[in-house]
């Protein structure tokens, strides 16, 4: 899913710090990107993150399924992200890596790095800081964002689509020699949530607190309009609690 939106349309009424959590093909990059823009907020891919430094591991003939290889050499790739909601950037040792970190091998290989418990602290220490740091707050997409990365964000919004849904969207966004049929794009994202939801460490799950959105017989543009009335109603208690 795709869409061109025209930044500061409106404007969240206080600093918030959002996380989006869910599995891929929900529409979580092009809502979180969307929304961020629509309320003058910063925007982080955390996916992106992870496939930077799977992506590094390949590079450098690092064996990915390999965890005491993968955790020895996690400190080393440095890891870049920008959070400008209409044009995020991700770099790695200084080279951007937009391109590399979207083919399928990387894509075969995150999960496997992404398991390994010295990858994520990483990572996630890299997240939270990105978020402290936002001025103006910030909408942070991944998937354990509410409940491990940011616990304390203002609000916490999980999307959710059915599998038919999902590997539709995925398939439409995979060109070339990476276009894949719904059948095996089905399985893939099958397989991907079975690795991320049963990991150890940080698995993929809905915080308690987080709003459920399903997204399956929604537009994108409703998507859009539902997550930032969330974030407009947040924004307003917490200027709120401010205030008083």
């Amino acid at each position: 899913m795709f869409v061109t939106v025209e930044t500061a349309a409106r404007t969240a009424p206080a600093a918030v710090i959002v996380a989006i959590d869910g599995p891929a093909g929900t529409g979580k990059s092009s809502t979180s990107k969307a929304v961020a823009a629509k309320l003058g907020l910063g925007y982080l891919d955390t996916g992106a993150q992870y496939r930077a430094i799977t992506w590094w591991m390949l590079t450098n003939g690092i064996d990915v399924h390999d965890a005491t290889a993968v955790a020895d050499a996690s400190a080393k790739p440095v890891i870049v992200s920008g959070t400008d909601p209409a044009a995020p950037t991700i770099a790695v040792d200084g080279l951007d890596a937009a391109g590399p970190i979207r083919t399928q091998e990387v894509t075969a290989a995150v999960s496997a790095v992404s398991a390994v418990p010295e990858v994520r602290a990483r990572i996630t220490d890299l997240q939270r800081s990105i978020a402290a740091e936002a001025p103006r707050g910030i909408v942070v997409e991944g998937r354990d964002i509410g409940i491990t990365v940011l616990p304390d964000a203002d609000l916490k919004v999980f999307l959710t689509a059915s599998p038919e849904a999902r590997a539709a969207r995925r398939s439409g966004e995979l060109k070339g020699k990476d276009a894949t049929d719904l059948a095996a794009t089905r399985e893939a994202l099958i397989k991907r949530d079975a690795a991320d939801s049963s990991r150890k460490t940080s698995p993929l799950a809905k915080a308690d607190d987080a709003v459920e959105v399903d997204t399956t017989e929604l537009t994108l543009e409703q998507v859009i309009e539902c997550v930032v009335t969330l974030i407009e109603g947040a924004a307003a208690e917490k200027a709120g609690r401010v205030v008083r």
